[in-house]
């Protein structure tokens, strides 16, 4: 008999496994091939790739001809946190399509908020700011929290390391 299994977690099984928890000759058993997806809020030039996918599709499936999203639901979209990923999104897309009054989804259509500082996920300021901040996380958790090694990494100083610490009120 020849079996493939296929199977996905949102836990870290390496972690799992340093705490006893998981297995360590069943993780090499099942885990020929890895793929790492990044939560949905962390590739924010998708949500709107996806939105637009699973409109058509909901559009044709119920037979409707919505136009697309208006400017505030496609800022506001990339603005949630997307805590049930992918599966969320395309619920409150399908929603909305049912819902729909009008020819553009809105906000109110997907029922999410437009919070007043919305605008600031098209502000290069604030997009570079916030990916500084990602990378600099990233960092330190791949140099389990040692401040020389993850900013080697980065190829910054210490000291410059130190300060960008302070100014994204990092906890190390």
């Amino acid at each position: 008999m020849d079996v493939r299994v296929v199977c996905a977690t949102h836990q870290d099984l390496q972690e799992k496994i340093r705490s006893g928890t998981f297995r360590e000759d069943l993780y090499y058993r099942i885990g020929e091939i890895a793929i790492q997806i990044p939560p949905l809020r962390e590739r924010g030039g998708d949500i709107p790739l996806l939105a637009r996918m699973f409109l058509e599709h909901f559009n044709r499936e119920q037979g409707l001809n919505l136009r697309g999203f208006s400017k505030d639901a496609l800022i506001s979209m990339e603005a949630y946190g997307w805590p049930g990923n992918v599966r969320e999104l395309k619920n409150r897309v399908k929603r909305a399509v049912i819902m729909a009054e009008g020819k553009h989804i809105t906000p109110k259509d997907l029922e999410l908020n437009t919070a007043a500082g919305d605008e600031k996920s098209l502000d290069l300021r604030h997009v570079r700011d916030e990916a500084e901040r990602q990378a600099i996380q990233r960092a330190l958790s791949h140099a389990d929290g040692k401040i020389s090694q993850a900013a080697d990494m980065l190829g910054i100083s210490r000291p410059t390391m130190y300060d960008l610490i302070r100014k994204f009120d990092l906890k190390v």
